[in-house]
């Protein structure tokens, strides 16, 4: 016999054999099994449920009074690096449909002061003595992405608009490891539709979980996990309104704006009445008025 030849054949062989051995299980292999204390038990709900339980949600809250602690990170995603920023103390105030107010502090101190109605928004920043104004839907990315950050993107991760009987919703199931969902994915009216958001519920208790929200074209304008849900009771001028759960960590990423900013709630009143001039932010005397948007306010 030709050893040789014998040899050659074999290596040629080999890799056949492996391949079947994967299959057959003659190849040693693991099964890796979840602990079963890490898999949640799973809820039941249709998709009218669901309707039902995120339109109490977004419909139940009208106002907001947040003490909050803010961890903002920023970077350019195609370089992987990450600037990570302090904590910062806030105190948020919101009240539907589209006012917001947030004040930034480090030490006690005003680091910045955010307003907006939906419209127009004003940021001032002490350190730099500038007084900033701009329309609120205005994408145009700074040098820094941190400066990326408008008041009515933490609106949007604060207030969900319900969903009317009319708009066409699709229901799926989503799995990983140790937790199961239902996603009710939301479609923009049109001609040729398109995602406009996808709803996501933890099964282990139906909670909303996740928020994406989508731009024309398919593009991801935010996504918004929310998780440790509590009850919060109405103010006592209210009392009709009975009990309200929110979310005491919720975690805005805007891709596009490439920052990141998680939201850890300490302290919440819901549907407290808010005066309108805490909404109002006027710029102080002295600093200096840059106009975001308009030519020649620079790369901001």
């Amino acid at each position: 016999m030709n050893l040789r030849g014998f040899h050659r054949s074999s290596w040629m062989f080999c890799p056949a054999l492996l391949a079947v051995c994967a299959f057959t299980g003659c190849v040693g292999s693991k099964t890796v099994k979840a602990p079963e204390t890490a898999i949640s038990v799973t809820k039941d709900a249709s998709k009218q449920d669901l309707l039902a339980a995120y339109n109490k949600m977004a419909g139940g809250i009208t106002t907001l009074n947040l003490s909050v602690d803010l961890v903002p990170s920023a970077g350019k995603a195609y370089s992987g690096i990450i600037q990570q920023y302090h904590e910062v103390s806030a105190f948020i105030l919101a009240k539907r449909p589209a006012e917001v107010r947030m004040i930034g502090q480090v030490l006690s101190k005003n680091i910045f002061d955010m307003t907006s109605d939906g419209e127009i928004f004003h940021i001032f920043i002490p350190s730099k003595n500038k007084f900033m104004v701009g329309p609120a839907s205005l994408e145009r990315p700074a040098e820094k992405p941190i400066e990326n950050i408008r008041p009515q993107h933490l609106l949007d991760a604060l207030f969900w608009p319900q969903i009317s009987s009319k708009d066409t919703v699709i229901m799926a199931e989503d799995d990983e490891i140790t937790t199961r969902y239902y996603v009710l994915t939301v479609l923009a009216p049109g001609a040729a539709p398109e995602v406009e958001r996808n709803l996501w519920f933890d099964r282990s208790d139906l909670h909303l979980a996740r928020i994406q929200t989508y731009g024309s074209g398919g593009k991801l304008v935010s996504d918004i996990h929310i998780d440790t849900w509590q009850v919060v009771s109405a103010p006592s001028s209210s009392p009709s309104i009975g009990t309200l759960e929110f979310p005491r960590h919720i975690v805005l990423q805007r891709p596009h704006d490439d920052y990141k900013l998680e939201i850890k709630v300490k302290k919440v009143s819901l549907n407290e009445a808010i005066s309108d001039d805490r909404f109002q932010l006027r710029q102080p005397a002295g600093s200096e008025l840059v106009k975001v948007g308009e030519a020649g306010s620079g790369k901001q």
